[in-house]
Order: C-alpha cells, then sequence, then structure tokens
C-alpha cells in the first residue's frame, strides 16, 4: 500500500487517503491559494484523494516570492509532484490553474514519460487562441482593483481593505504576468482525454475558446456550460464536483 508523501509546501491534500486508489491535482485561479479546494473530498469518490498545488507567495508558501512565468512555476510544480505520482492522477485547473495543468502535462510527457489519465480544464481559453485583453499586470493599483470588481471573484471585504489588497495586488500581479507573457508553442496533441467546463455568462471566455481545447488531444473531449460566470468553480460546485465525479467513477471502473 502506498501513502501519501510526507509534508511539502507545495502540495496540500485536505483530507489525506491513503487508501485511495485515484489522485485528483487541483490548481487554483489567478490570485487563488489552495483553500479553495479544501471541501472537494466531502463530495468527490471516497476512492480519490484531492491534492490542492500551493503557488509561491500565498498559503504555505507565503515567504517565498510570487513567480512571474508560466515556464518557470511549471518547471518548479514538475518535480515536487513527482513523489505523488505512484497512482493514477487526474489534473484540475480553473482559470490559470487551467493553464498551469495544460502545460504542467506536457512538461511531465516530455521529461519524466508520464501523464493525467484525465484532464479537467475549468473557464480557460484553449491555449492557441489569440490573447486579445488588455494588459492587467502592467496597470496602475487603482485601475486594477475596478478590473478586479468587474471579474466578479473577490470578495468585497477584500477590496475595501486596503492591508489586505497590499499583500492580495503583488501575488494577483504576479499571476496576470504567468498569464500576459506566456507564448504558446504547437506540439503533439495529448493522449489523455480532455473535459472542459464553461460559464454561459462568463465575459473572459467564449465557447469557440472553450471548444478549441479539442485540439489538444487525440483522446475522448467534452465540453460543460454552467448558467454563471466565470467563477462558476463557487456558484455552481456541486454540479461541478457531480460531472467530474462521473469522469472519475468511469476511472475507477476501468482499474479493475
Amino acid at each position: 500500500m502506498t501513502t501519501t508523501p510526507s509534508f511539502n509546501s507545495w502540495v496540500i491534500c485536505p483530507q489525506p487517503n491513503p487508501q485511495a486508489n485515484l489522485r485528483l491535482f487541483c490548481f487554483p485561479y489567478a490570485g487563488g491559494n489552495s483553500a479553495i479546494f479544501r471541501t472537494w473530498p466531502n463530495n468527490l469518490p471516497s476512492n480519490v484523494e484531492v491534492c490542492a498545488v500551493e503557488y509561491p507567495g500565498r498559503g504555505r508558501q507565503i515567504k517565498s516570492a510570487p513567480l512571474t512565468r508560466l515556464e518557470s512555476l511549471v518547471e518548479a510544480i514538475a518535480p515536487v509532484l513527482l513523489p505523488y505520482l505512484d497512482k493514477p492522477f487526474a489534473f484540475f485547473g480553473h482559470s490559470m490553474g487551467g493553464l498551469v495543468s495544460f502545460e504542467l502535462t506536457r512538461l511531465l510527457r516530455s521529461h519524466y514519460s508520464l501523464a493525467p489519465f484525465h484532464l479537467f480544464i475549468s473557464a480557460r481559453r484553449a491555449p492557441q487562441t489569440p490573447f486579445t485583453k488588455p494588459l492587467l499586470h502592467i496597470l496602475s493599483d487603482p485601475d486594477l482593483l475596478n478590473e478586479l470588481r468587474s471579474l466578479n471573484g473577490t470578495p468585497k471585504a477584500v477590496l475595501e481593505s486596503q492591508e489586505l489588497m497590499q499583500m492580495f495586488l503583488p501575488i494577483l500581479r504576479a499571476d496576470f504576468a504567468v498569464l500576459e507573457t506566456y507564448i504558446y508553442t504547437q506540439k503533439q496533441p495529448l493522449e489523455c482525454p480532455i473535459t472542459v467546463f464553461g460559464g454561459l455568462q462568463d465575459q473572459e471566455v467564449s465557447h469557440e475558446a472553450l471548444q478549441a481545447w479539442q485540439e489538444q488531444t487525440i483522446a475522448a473531449f467534452s465540453l460543460h456550460e454552467f448558467n454563471s460566470d466565470h467563477f462558476f468553480i463557487h456558484s455552481q460546485q456541486e454540479l461541478l464536483l457531480k460531472l467530474i465525479s462521473q469522469e472519475l467513477q468511469m476511472r475507477q471502473r476501468s482499474l479493475y
């Protein structure tokens, strides 16, 4: 029997589950942290161990400087994940986390000949689609705050707290830099299935940009859209986890 590896600051398993035969690694959105996923084990199959990835600059990595380039971030994540990849594993990433999990999948394939059995992408346009939005990471603090209000993902109490925003803005600015300096490189499509989730009222990611993920796999592809905005990960969490559970249970059945 394998067990959850000993503590490291990058990987947080809110409910360690040594008996699990699958691991689901979860990657937060820009400005987010591992706490987003703390209750997820309650609503996923009992054979699944949830492992949330903590980016530098927050949570247990609060003393580490946040990274500003995607390549640096995935190159830092990959080696610390290796001890956890002794069981079948899947990736889930929301928004920024979707892009991180995609590029991490490509790095694991090229460097370690490893692959998740399923990739769940949430609220993130396909990487090959052109980026047309204004650059957020170079905005002034007041302008960046206005953008955060329009995105509807930051609690009002946080936005109105000068002390919290002094801590939060540098992290968020670094995360936006990760996304906005990213340059897509065409490579062979992935061999794992991809499931994509989107919000019908998401002003950031269009249906076409979600559908374009189909080009990134030679395996099965599916797209589910919720009646919500960009942050359906919170407003539609019950339905989201139900759909993820269905895919994970299919994988469990294939193990026996």
